[in-house]
């Protein structure tokens, strides 16, 4: 059986991306960034890590990949991520309907805030 570890993400600039990603999600440092990588996890070390390796890479638009971040209070959240350095995606293929945001990290990495309010999610 296998299982998540980690969700290896491409940057330019480790740092900024270091704490998008910690603010972001409240994680933190599994140890210090070390050659152009550092892995941020949850609180505890319990649950799926991001990593971050610092390797020049185009960003593909669409992306192959992305990550559904899952929240019951998604105009906060956005609000929040927005605040951060993320940047709000216009004009893709959502559904007027649709219960995510997409959003861009500080280097455009997308990702998807998911509206989980009254899903029991």
């Amino acid at each position: 059986m296998l299982s998540i570890g980690s969700i290896v993400i491409r940057v330019d600039d480790l740092e900024r991306q270091m704490s998008f990603w910690q603010a972001a999600l409240g994680y933190e440092r599994r140890h210090e960034p070390e050659d152009g990588f550092v892995i941020l996890q949850p609180p505890g070390g319990a649950g799926t890590c991001i990593s971050l390796d610092q390797v020049p890479a185009t960003v593909q638009i669409p992306p192959r990949l992305h990550l559904d971040l899952y929240t019951g209070d998604q105009h906060a959240e956005v609000h929040r991520l927005l605040a951060l350095g993320a940047t709000r995606i216009e004009g893709s293929k959502r559904p007027a309907d649709a219960d995510y945001v997409i959003l861009a990290d500080p280097e455009g990495n997308r990702f998807c805030v998911v509206d989980t309010a009254g899903r029991g999610n």
